[in-house]
């Protein structure tokens, strides 16, 4: 396994494999929307959340085995107690699973308005495999496995298109985009039996116990599952506060979910990237945010100028004369997803430091401050907007407070004695 910082060609790498997740995620959608009038694609949208809320929380097992992996490569080896992240992320797989299914009638009415009992099961065997996908991403990660990640990614989205596709043509309808959404949780497995390499990493074990690996990752998938809420369970949320969605509901889902993929796509997909590179910067985590800021920054503002100006008639032209939005709400919603940009960024640093209560505390306060914004006395679009506005700025502001604390401690550390 190869040492050393993160390598720009493994940017590269991830950056091409995240491009075609892109599209294929684009190309879902556009299937769907073009299958299902508005009110039947905010039904697709409802699930398309729910499941991305769910294996969005599965992402702190990404960032956990990242952060053991990598660490363990800038520490002498030591005796004692060792963890198999895949054999702890099989486990978590099959428990998840089995909570949804028996909470399920607790709380499926309320967010599957159809299909309930498809989208259940498909909700729980969807997330346990998801946990074993992200784990392995989060192996490939820490060894710098860069092809192999990228691999996984791709196969995924993959998947998805393919059974997307399927379904548009033989006119399976919603359920056959239920089946697109969960399908590449599969993925994981089809890259072991496939490559040598992965294999390899999913069977490295962590330096610690499992409770020690299960403490980290309890606060990293906290963490996860509240920036799930806001990235892709955000139309779980828009349900769970609005009374009725209806027509309005699916075309502000849709245009939430497409002003968003172009920034949150790859800084979610680059999660394994980002850490590694923050863990190879121990004493200098601030001054390292610069950089990747001022790029989700330049990048943000070309967005938000190509929303309002061009993203009107794209809606149209791409989705169909149902999907009517203004170029100032597409405007504002593009700035909004620069915010939750800037959130993904400082949580990414404050992870890589083992900052993990602060971490989860972050994305936490940021979800808790958008719900309740998003039941002000407003219209859908205003609110919306607002939330996801203003909401990360919270989370933002926690990060930035713990990783300059953790700075002067270890300045404090390093300072010669007098």
């Amino acid at each position: 396994m190869t040492g050393g910082p993160v390598a720009r060609n493994s940017v590269a790498r991830v950056g091409v494999a995240t491009a075609v997740s892109a599209l294929c995620g684009y190309a879902v959608l556009y299937l769907a929307a073009r299958s299902l009038e508005p009110a039947g694609f905010s039904l697709f949208g409802v699930f398309w959340g729910a499941f991305g809320l769910v294996t969005g929380a599965a992402f702190g097992l990404l960032q956990e085995a990242t952060r053991e992996v990598r660490a363990a490569r800038h520490t002498a080896a030591v005796t004692g107690p060792r963890t198999h992240p895949m054999q702890v992320a099989a486990g978590l797989g099959v428990a998840a699973a089995v909570f949804i299914a028996v909470t399920a009638p607790l709380w499926s009415a309320h967010v599957f308005a159809q299909s309930r009992l498809l989208s259940v099961l498909l909700l729980s065997i969807g997330l346990a495999g998801f946990c074993m996908h992200a784990t392995l991403l989060g192996m490939l990660a820490g060894v710098d496995r860069w092809t192999q990640y990228g691999a996984l990614m791709v196969t995924d989205a993959g998947l998805r298109v393919v059974i997307a596709a399927a379904s548009f043509l033989a006119g399976w309808g919603l359920a056959g985009y239920l089946w697109a959404t969960v399908a590449g949780s599969v993925a994981w497995l089809l890259l072991l039996l496939a490559s040598p390499a992965s294999r390899a990493a999913a069977v490295l074990a962590t330096p610690g116990s499992v409770r020690t690996f299960l403490a980290g990752a309890s606060h990293s998938i906290a963490a996860a599952g509240a920036s799930a809420i806001l990235i892709m369970g955000f139309p779980v949320l828009l349900k769970a506060t609005t009374a009725h969605l209806g027509a309005t509901g699916g075309v502000v889902i849709l245009a939430v979910t497409l002003t968003r993929a172009p920034l949150l796509v790859p800084l979610t997909a680059l999660q394994g990237n980002l850490i590694a590179y923050f863990v190879d910067k121990p004493h200098e985590r601030l001054r390292a945010l610069v950089t990747p800021a001022l790029v989700v920054g330049a990048i943000g503002l070309v967005g938000i100028v190509a929303a309002g100006l061009a993203g009107p008639w794209l809606l149209r032209a791409a989705f169909g004369p149902d999907y009517v939005a203004g170029g100032g709400l597409l405007a504002w919603l593009t700035a909004g997803a620069v915010a939750i940009a800037l959130l993904t960024l400082t949580g990414a640093a404050t992870v890589a430091a083992a900052l993990h209560r602060a971490y989860a505390t972050g994305w936490v306060s940021a979800t808790v401050a958008a719900t309740l914004l998003l039941l002000l006395p407003l219209e859908l679009e205003t609110r919306t907007i607002v939330a996801l506005l203003c909401g990360p700025v919270a989370g933002i502001a926690v990060h930035l407070a713990a990783l300059a604390r953790g700075s002067r401690r270890g300045s404090e550390r390093l300072r010669p004695p007098h």
